[in-house]
């Protein structure tokens, strides 16, 4: 039987929720671009004694009405965006202790649903869409809040045997695709520029999230069996696509079907060096995946690529913005924490020109993702050269 097609977005959060309280409620409740991401330096600098808890307190009530707890909700919107903010508030703390137990039933019910479904579309030969399995709004993404909460919590267990599971074939497929592979295009829509779908490489939507939660739920002692047999699959997949020089590797945004039908990929070269898509971020996750593994052969490749990108001007030249997600903030706080567990010397010397360049751009507005929440959490974990109070990168996946 050969694997079906899928109908759907990747993003299950409206991009246009209207103006009435329920809109309002769901604004509040996003991490990437709401109140409850803007309260993130607000816990990180109660955490470091800088300010009181009185405004973070204020932010993260004023987001806990009408609750997102449904099929849409994830880590990046709704009782899980919320669950997780309070949690870096009660790291250490005692902290909104009654209201997280409420939470964590809620959202184990909620990972348990889809990862039920999730089996059923497996056994039903169908390709996923990128928001059954992504960090920001899939499996990854809960799993990420999982592993924070309770490294030993069945659910837990649960969503890394599915993750393993994903990255063997469809078992009819003729083609051998990674069960990652989705029909549709990056943007969850079917579009003839992608005939086939595509392999995401990304952490925020792809693969290098997944090995990433893989990696470091290894290294916190959650372990499936064939965990680190399917890390080695995606690694395997990752060597496969490298693109550029021993010296200076890097990876394309995603592989077409075309591309993986001719072993040939359109893009010519690095793009911008974001933590999203891009170096920083699969450089991260081998570098996790490695350490999980004992691959100190993978760990030297992850450290140098990250390095050749950051000695190259034209790569550092295509960051626009300020943002986390794929700008200044998200490098340098991806450097921050590959160096922070590097055996390669030389990143020391990058890390105030990223700054500079972190300084150089304005945020664009208020939010965590793309906004003045990440660039501040960025520049007060450069002052702890990556380590951070509330553990608020959690949700990046850094490790």
């Amino acid at each position: 039987m050969t694997p079906s097609t899928t109908t759907g977005s990747t993003s299950p959060e409206p991009s246009d929720p209207g103006h009435g309280p329920a809109a309002r409620a769901l604004r509040a409740q996003s991490l990437a671009h709401g109140t409850v991401g803007t309260a993130l330096p607000h816990i990180e600098r109660a955490h470091r004694g800088l300010t009181s808890w009185a405004d973070a307190h204020t932010l993260l009530t004023s987001c806990t009405k009408d609750l997102l707890a449904d099929e849409t909700a994830s880590l990046y919107v709704g009782a899980p965006a919320i669950a997780f903010a309070l949690h870096t508030a009660a790291r250490d703390t005692g902290r909104y202790t009654g209201a997280l137990h409420a939470l964590d039933s809620r959202i184990t019910r909620l990972t348990r649903q889809r990862v039920h479904a999730a089996h059923i579309r497996i056994d039903r030969q169908i390709r996923p869409r990128v928001g059954e399995f992504d960090l920001f709004y899939g499996l990854t993404g809960l799993g990420s809040y999982l592993l924070s909460r309770d490294p030993a919590a069945p659910a837990m267990r649960e969503v890394l045997t599915y993750l393993v599971r994903l990255t063997l074939p469809l078992e009819h497929d003729p083609d051998q695709l990674p069960g990652w592979w989705t029909d549709l295009d990056p943007s969850g829509s079917r579009t003839a520029e992608f005939p086939g779908g595509h392999g995401n490489l990304g952490m925020a939507h792809g693969v290098g999230g997944i090995l990433s939660l893989l990696a470091i739920a290894a290294r916190a002692g959650a372990v499936v069996d064939g965990q680190n047999a399917a890390m080695k699959r995606i690694c395997a997949w990752l060597d496969r696509w490298r693109q550029g020089t021993e010296t200076s590797p890097w990876w394309p945004q995603w592989i077409t079907w075309t591309e993986h039908r001719t072993g040939t990929v359109k893009q010519t070269g690095p793009l911008r060096p974001s933590w999203c898509y891009g170096t920083p971020g699969l450089a991260r996750a081998q570098q996790l995946a490695a350490l999980a593994l004992g691959d100190t052969d993978r760990q030297r490749l992850a450290e140098h690529a990250l390095l050749a990108c950051l000695s190259d001007p034209d790569q550092l030249g295509r960051i626009r913005d300020a943002g986390i997600c794929h700008g200044a903030a998200g490098l340098l706080h991806t450097t921050h924490r590959v160096a922070r567990d590097a055996t390669a010397t030389g990143f020391d010397a990058h890390l105030p020109g990223l700054r500079t360049l972190l300084l150089k751009h304005p945020a664009d507005d208020d939010g965590f993702l793309d906004g003045e929440a990440g660039r501040a959490l960025a520049l007060l974990t450069a002052q702890t050269h990556g380590a951070t109070a509330s553990g608020w990168d959690a949700c990046l996946l850094s490790g």
